[in-house]
């Protein structure tokens, strides 16, 4: 071990450790510190001769025994305040580009969502020119002017359409398919049994020729708005129930039946999937209906399925919205053509003989819910001030009458002795439609129809009283009854076998049963009559 040179082996010295008096003494005015091992400078204090410890600054000016410099390193998110060796990065700083901070700035979003912003994306927004009438019907629900609409003429189906249907072609390779749109909600009064009746006995007569039926039109037949319907009728009976009603209504064999809703997009693919095979390459598919059956609507349906970046057929409530036979393309495949047809007319419907208003309180937009009645002999139930039911007769001493109507139709049962005045009185005020009691005289003659029914159990409804265009009467009894429907003359009133079987769970009670709607205009009606006798009083007491 050696001291003295410390290039050879063996060189020790001992650590000479300095006395912080002997710095003080020697390095005076010298700013105070001690280093570390590894050098770094260390702040130290001193104690003085009263106790108290001397606060030693280092280089940088900074009093690290002080609270104030933990202060100048709290930053807030929002404050902009750039660390030397710590500020985020800029663009241009290693691989980071705009495009990079821009994808950090995005929201997180589902993979749902992200798919549906992408097919948003692909979607061209097509910007198409339509007419003023045609504008007025897609915004408003109603024809742009009422005169200018009464000029337009009646579409004649047998002129038009019957004669190139059952004209027979040459080519064996042509097929035509009749595409019949009947209203499940209401099917009797929807079904195009006057308009279509030279195609039916014209398909009924050419039945025994084997050789001319394979060239004839094959008839589909589509129930629309099954949605509306309630949910515990099961599909097959209401298959067996909409065959039931097409051949009552004169219907020759059809080649298929179709349950479809087009705005939920129930069976609207298998449907046409059978058209486009029924059809064939070269087919022509016609697509007929009532006014209001659901055709337009069942057009777009197609289109959709199929993508067609076609224009979107005009769609409303109000009867006559197509005026013309209207080419679809793009739908069926190959040299097939579709066509569009106007609404039948069919003037015994009661909506018909409605406003625009009042037609908005009878259509029937989500699913029915019945409202039942017991009714004794003696008793009437009025459905708003257009359709009346009294129970004349019975051999039981109480029958079941479920309405099936729309929800904004307002109802009441009272005894029969006081129907008269009731709906007098109270036609187009409690009870609507109509909408005032100033249209009554503008709907026709109020004519009465005496109707036998009967029936094998209460459980379950056993006949339908249907009335074109507006609501049907379920009755549920075990025997026999005479009835009397009240109603406007030239309305359609048909006996079926029920629809329904199930009536509501509860009863409604005697009295008016009316919509929200009503029961607020009236409220505030009598409300403001109150007011205004009240002043009438205060300035005659002033008087």
């Amino acid at each position: 071990m050696q001291d003295s040179d410390p290039s050879l082996p063996g060189y020790y010295q001992e650590r000479k450790v300095d006395v912080v008096s002997d710095v003080l003494e020697e390095e005076e005015g010298e700013d105070d510190f001690l280093s570390d091992e590894n050098g770094d400078e260390i702040d130290v204090g001193f104690e003085d001769s009263d106790g108290e410890v001397d606060k030693v600054k280092s280089k940088d000016g900074i009093d690290w025994d002080s609270e104030e410099w933990d202060s100048d390193f709290d930053i807030d998110e929002d404050d902009e305040v750039e660390l030397d060796g710590f500020t985020a990065p800029s663009v241009g700083y290693g691989n980071i580009t705009e495009e990079s901070i821009e994808k950090r700035k995005r929201k997180r979003v589902s993979k749902s969502e992200r798919k549906r912003n992408a097919r948003e994306a692909r979607r061209e927004i097509e910007e198409v020119t339509v007419c003023a009438r045609c504008h007025s019907l897609r915004n408003y629900g109603q024809v742009k002017n009422q005169t200018a609409e009464n000029l337009i003429p009646d579409f004649d189906f047998d002129r038009l359409i019957t004669t190139r249907l059952m004209k027979i072609t040459s080519r064996t390779a042509d097929s035509t398919v009749v595409v019949m749109v009947v209203d499940c909600v209401d099917f009797d009064g929807s079904f195009p049994k006057g308009a279509a009746k030279s195609l039916f006995k014209a398909l009924e007569g050419s039945q025994d020729n084997q050789k001319i039926s394979k060239k004839l039109p094959k008839l589909v037949l589509v129930a629309t708005k099954v949605d509306l319907l309630p949910s515990q009728i099961s599909p097959t009976r209401l298959d067996r129930w909409v065959r039931h009603r097409a051949k009552a209504n004169g219907a020759p064999k059809l080649s298929a039946v179709y349950l479809v809703s087009s705005r939920k997009d129930l069976g609207v693919r298998n449907l046409l999937t059978f058209i486009k095979e029924l059809a064939g390459p070269r087919g022509n598919v016609w697509v007929i209906g009532a006014q209001n059956a659901g055709k337009s609507t069942l057009i777009n349906a197609f289109a959709k399925k199929e993508r067609v970046k076609a224009i979107k057929l005009t769609e409303a409530a109000v009867p006559g919205t197509t005026l013309g036979i209207l080419r679809i393309r793009g739908v069926l495949s190959a040299k097939a053509k579709m066509y569009d047809t106007p609404g039948l007319l069919h003037p015994y419907l009661m909506s018909m003989r409605l406003n625009r208003e009042e037609q908005k309180m009878v259509e029937i937009r989500k699913e029915l819910k019945p409202r039942t009645y017991r009714m004794k002999v003696g008793q009437t139930v009025h459905v708003g001030g257009l359709m009346r039911l009294d129970l004349s007769q019975a051999s039981v001493q109480t029958i079941y009458v479920s309405i099936w109507a729309s929800p904004n139709v307002s109802l009441h049962m009272g005894k029969t002795e006081n129907a008269n005045d009731t709906w007098s009185k109270h036609a187009g005020v409690r009870l609507q439609p109509p909408i005032n009691a100033d249209r009554v005289p503008e709907l026709g003659e109020w004519k009465a129809k005496e109707v036998k029914v009967s029936g094998t159990s209460w459980d379950v409804n056993s006949i339908d009283i249907a009335a074109a265009g507006f609501c049907w009467f379920s009755l549920g009894l075990k025997g026999e009854a005479t009835m009397t429907l009240w109603t406007f003359d030239g309305v359609e009133v048909t006996l079926r076998d029920p629809l329904v079987l199930d009536r509501a769970r509860f009863l409604e009670r005697p009295g008016f049963l009316l919509p929200k709607a009503i029961s607020e205009a009236l409220s505030n009606q009598n409300k403001l009559e109150a007011q205004t006798s009240r002043s009438f009083d205060e300035e005659a007491s002033l008087l």
